[in-house]
């Protein structure tokens, strides 16, 4: 198999890897939570966490949807605990969307196995691999991936 293809192979098996353990662990947790987010409403809010609390507005730019439809997904997170609305100092008519505890509790299930593959890793790994694999993701995340990188830029400039 060509080194390019072989790459891509590999670098799809991670990715699926850690989402469907992700899918696992929330479809597991399902029975047990007294108010379990839609599939839509877990993107929104790993949104909202990536973008480290924007307004309604930013979360709706950077999706593409509109102000109507993503203040309605917002706001069916505020009434299931996950996000709440915080008012700005600056401007009373702009609010900023923090996560709360019952979102973090909800985030931790993707971080134990992202904190369970590193942990193997540097048990695997030389210190000299780990530096260089980090040094690659690096470039991957900040040169790489500029339609994610800058959208997220530019809605903190505007």
């Amino acid at each position: 198999m060509e080194t390019s293809r072989l790459l891509e192979k590999t670098f799809d098996e991670v990715y699926e890897k850690f989402k469907l353990n992700f899918y696992r662990n929330i479809f597991t947790g399902f029975a047990t939570r007294e108010s379990t987010l839609t599939t839509t409403e877990t993107f929104c809010t790993e949104v909202i966490h990536a973008l480290d609390r924007p307004t309604i507005n930013e979360v709706g730019r950077f999706l593409g949807i509109s102000q109507p439809n993503i203040t309605y997904k917002v706001n069916n997170l505020v009434k299931k605990g996950y996000v709440k609305k915080v008012q700005s100092e600056e401007d009373k008519r702009e609010y900023f969307l923090e996560l709360t505890e019952k979102f973090y509790k909800y985030y931790d299930i993707k971080n134990e196995y992202m904190d369970l593959v590193i942990r193997r890793a540097k048990e695997r790994f030389t210190e000299a691999e780990l530096a260089e694999l980090e040094r690659m993701l690096k470039i991957i995340s900040d040169e790489l991936m500029p339609e994610v990188t800058d959208g997220i830029r530019n809605l903190k400039r505007t």
